[in-house]
């Protein structure tokens, strides 16, 4: 069932784990796929812009079917997998709207932490400064206050959109735990924290947890002051 489909990824990043997390919840495991290493630029390997022309993972196929945007696999998978393992989008349109809301809105803490990462790179030399970088930094701790915020309005034992593990939790995870691996302050956002300590243990997600995490658990301090 999962041997026609491919899967470029690469280790850490929160857009292709989604889509991993997604595949062994669905238990597609068997899928063919590779793993691309960005510090030798693999993802713009003609192999990859073949079907990627962004030379972006994750880059996905299944037979002849192409896409490259994690949540859009995500849903496709659900979609067509929805009898396989756990369903993880609903039937009940209010709860669907949510978890979709919530997918959706977790690309505003993507695109915040991407601003600070990159940094660096987009911003040429001349024109960066502490104070710059400090401000995307206050952008993210604004928006990760609003995610502690509809943590606890959800409570310690739930998850990102009610009691079970669903398609947002598959998707915010990954970044959760991308930002308190960067070094943000468990203590400052304490319902966030306990979120992530339900769910780092899931199967699904210590099955896709990424590779060089395991052999460095550290990165440092990226964002102690977010």
């Amino acid at each position: 069932m999962a041997n026609n489909i491919m899967l470029y990824w690469g280790s850490g990043s929160p857009a292709c784990w989604r889509v991993q997390v997604v595949l062994e919840e669905k238990r597609l495991q068997g899928y063919q796929n590779k793993l691309l290493s960005f510090d030798k630029e693999e993802p713009k390997s003609p192999e990859v812009l073949a079907i990627n022309p962004r030379g972006q993972v994750p880059a996905f196929k299944h037979g002849d079917i192409i896409l490259n945007e994690s949540i859009g696999i995500c849903l496709y998978l659900e979609d067509l997998f929805k009898s396989e393992g756990v369903q993880l989008m609903p039937d009940d349109p209010r709860e669907k709207a949510l978890i979709l809301q919530r997918s959706l809105e977790s690309n505003n803490i993507f695109q915040k932490i991407g601003d600070i990462t990159c940094y660096n790179k987009m911003v040429p030399e001349n024109e960066r400064s502490e104070a710059g970088l400090q401000r995307l930094k206050d952008a993210l701790s604004l928006e990760l206050k609003l995610w502690e915020g509809y943590a606890a309005k959800m409570g310690t034992e739930s998850y990102v959109a009610g009691k079970n593990f669903t398609m947002a939790d598959a998707v915010i995870f990954p970044l959760v735990a991308l930002v308190f691996r960067f070094g943000a302050s468990q203590a400052k956002y304490p319902y966030l924290a306990a979120y992530y300590n339900l769910v780092k243990n899931r199967p699904s997600i210590q099955a896709t947890w990424p590779p060089h995490w395991k052999t460095n658990p550290n990165t440092g301090d990226l964002l102690k002051n977010v």
